[in-house]
C-alpha cells in the first residue's frame, strides 16, 4: 500500500514516481553493494538497489490499480542471472554492473512488460535498447576499470516489483510477485 504522495501530480492531482524492477532477495543485495567498493562517485544505498524493467515517471493514484493488473498478469519465467561485468554510462556519469550474457527469458520478459504497458495507454520512459544493469554509483567520475574481474554474483531473480521513488529518496515496493 502507498502510504506517500508525492506533489507534482497531473493538473495538480497527486502523482506517484513509479517504476518495474527486479528486486534482490537480501543476500544478493548483499553481494551486489560488495562491488560498489571497486567503483567512484556517490554510492547507490543497498536497500536500493534492483535492475529497473520499466520507468513510468509521475503517475496518478489512478494508473495504480491497471499497472498492478500488468504486473500480476505479467508472467516471471525462472531467471538465472550472472552480474559479472562492470559499465558505464559517461553522460549521466553512473558506474554500473551487469552481465556480459543477458538471458533471453529476461529480454522477452521486459519486453512483454513493455508492449503490456503501452497497449494499456503508460508510455514507459526508455532511453534507447533495454542495458539490464544494476547502478552501483552516480557523479562516477571515471568509469570502473576495464576488464576489472570479479566472481560473478548470481542472482536467481524471483521477484518483479512495482517500486515508488519516494520524495525522501527511499524506494518502497507498492507490489510484488
Amino acid at each position: 500500500m502507498i502510504t506517500n504522495q508525492s506533489s507534482g501530480g497531473i493538473n495538480g492531482a497527486p502523482a506517484h514516481k513509479l517504476f518495474f524492477a527486479l528486486w534482490p532477495d537480501p543476500a544478493t543485495r548483499g553481494a551486489l553493494a560488495a562491488l560498489q567498493s571497486r567503483v567512484t562517485g556517490r554510492t547507490t544505498p543497498p536497500d536500493k538497489l534492483h535492475l529497473t524493467l520499466a520507468f513510468l515517471g509521475h503517475q496518478p493514484v489512478t494508473a495504480l490499480p491497471p499497472l498492478r493488473d500488468i504486473l500480476h498478469a505479467l508472467p516471471v519465467p525462472p531467471l538465472r542471472l550472472e552480474i559479472d561485468c562492470f559499465g558505464y554510462f559517461s553522460k549521466p556519469r553512473i558506474a554500473w554492473a551487469g552481465m556480459s550474457a543477458v538471458p533471453p527469458a529476461l529480454l522477452a520478459m521486459q519486453d512483454d512488460l513493455m508492449r503490456r504497458l503501452a497497449a494499456a495507454g503508460f508510455p514507459a520512459a526508455t532511453h534507447g535498447e533495454f542495458r539490464p544493469h544494476v547502478t552501483l554509483a552516480r557523479e562516477a567520475k571515471t568509469a570502473p576499470p576495464a576488464g576489472a574481474a570479479f566472481a560473478p554474483v548470481v542472482w536467481t531473480a524471483r521477484e518483479v516489483a512495482l517500486v515508488e521513488s519516494l520524495p525522501s529518496g527511499l524506494y518502497q515496493p507498492v507490489a510484488s510477485r
